[in-house]
């Protein structure tokens, strides 16, 4: 119905106002041509062949893609440590945020305001994970080993981003700390957009508790703003990669952190291999566009 309605009114536009439209939206139509799918068509086609950037580009087919799933162990392993940190980051990042926003949003405005900036701080200063650096510092002088030793918990300092037992797991709350600014303030506007009056025609209908509110009412009301922030958690747990070079080296030990987007750097950066790199990319774009298409159709079951 309201696809029909919104047809009509566009056929009763007048040419001038057509061409207006038109207009407006063409910088922004331009720019997305120009800088994602011309990027991602030239990714794809660059994937069939064979470039060093100094010689000419040979066609070599499907090998890229057979290299880096058959043979390319590095790979392997970079892809597991990309799962297994989406896996976790992307979902508990996005309920995190989402319960955070939806508590905080219940308190009065200047509580609100007050902590709606510290949840957000950590996405506003960069390369702020270099406070964890400090304090998980690999010699005495560190925070944590300090403080371990005074209370004799251990005898030695530990050296926490250089042990596979904890890189991973120092990376991924230090990811998740960083990473839920963005989603969160999305949610805790979306909550502020949802229109009041739809929970008392709820009680009516026999809306009993704040869940059942939140199910059947304020998740559908704010679908899209959810699906925003989904995105940004999906792009934020798939391309990490800067946090975890920086704490834990490139490569990592016994490439402990070491990810997909890393590997991508590592192959185009270095080896200069871009034809391979392009297989790579589009292999990653591939899994967050699976990846989207699933968190859409989880927030198309809400409130039903």
């Amino acid at each position: 119905m309201v696809k029909k309605d919104n047809k009509k009114r566009l056929s009763n536009w007048s040419t001038k106002d057509r061409f207006t439209l038109g207009a407006m939206l063409a910088p922004f139509l331009i720019a997305f041509l120009v800088f994602m799918v011309v990027p991602v068509g030239a990714s794809i086609v660059l994937s069939f062949f064979r470039f060093d950037m100094l010689g000419t580009p040979e066609f070599i087919g499907l090998d890229n893609y057979f290299r880096m799933i058959m043979e390319d162990k590095v790979f392997g392993i970079s892809l597991a440590n990309t799962l297994y940190f989406a896996v976790i980051t992307g979902p508990v990042g996005f309920m995190l945020s989402f319960i955070l926003a939806w508590f905080i949003n219940e308190l009065g405005p200047k509580a609100r305001s007050v902590l709606s900036f510290l949840f957000y701080s950590p996405a506003l200063m960069g390369n702020v994970y270099f406070i964890w650096q400090v304090m998980f510092s690999g010699d005495s002088y560190g925070y944590v080993n300090s403080l371990l030793i005074s209370l004799n918990v251990i005898s030695e300092p530990i050296q926490w981003f250089s042990n596979p037992n904890y890189s991973m797991t120092l990376v991924i709350l230090i990811q998740l700390w960083m990473s839920m600014g963005v989603s969160f303030l999305a949610n805790i506007s979306g909550l502020q957009t949802v229109d009041p009056t739809i929970y008392e025609a709820a009680a009516i209908d026999g809306v009993k508790n704040r869940w059942q509110e939140l199910w059947f009412l304020t998740l559908p009301s704010m679908k899209n703003i959810l699906l925003f922030s989904a995105v940004m958690q999906i792009q934020a747990s798939f391309s990490v990669s800067g946090i975890a070079t920086t704490l834990t080296g490139n490569p990592s030990v016994n490439y402990s952190t070491h990810t997909i987007v890393t590997h991508l750097t590592d192959v185009s950066s270095v080896r200069y291999e871009m034809g391979y790199a392009a297989a790579i990319s589009v292999f990653l774009f591939l899994m967050m566009a699976f990846a989207r298409i699933g968190i859409g159709k989880l927030l198309d079951a809400t409130g039903k």
